[in-house]
């Protein structure tokens, strides 16, 4: 069993209230509770970060695919403008 640590911790009567319904209703004790919501907590927290770094990423690539698409666009003009300059003998701009 991972070592453990006694801590204090200092809640508004509001939220103790709260804390102890709902430890006596799922027959845990105060320990449990807190030890389940900090790690319920840190694995929310670690999600919300994963999320935004793939929003960051989605948003980064959508500008790289931005700029390829429009390198790839002037290319397809100005292979556009070279046939037809080859069939009509008459330079476009």
């Amino acid at each position: 069993m991972a070592e453990t640590r006694r801590i204090t911790v200092s809640l508004p009567n509001s939220l103790l209230k709260e804390v102890d319904f709902i430890v006596s209703m799922e027959r845990k004790n105060r320990s449990e509770f807190i030890k389940e919501a900090m790690k319920l907590y840190i694995r929310e927290k670690r999600r919300m970060e994963v999320s935004q770094r793939l929003k960051d990423g989605y948003v980064e690539m959508s500008k790289i695919n931005l700029a390829l698409a429009e390198i790839g666009f002037e290319q397809d003009m100005e292979e556009l403008n070279k046939y037809e300059t080859n069939l009509t003998g008459c330079e476009k701009m």
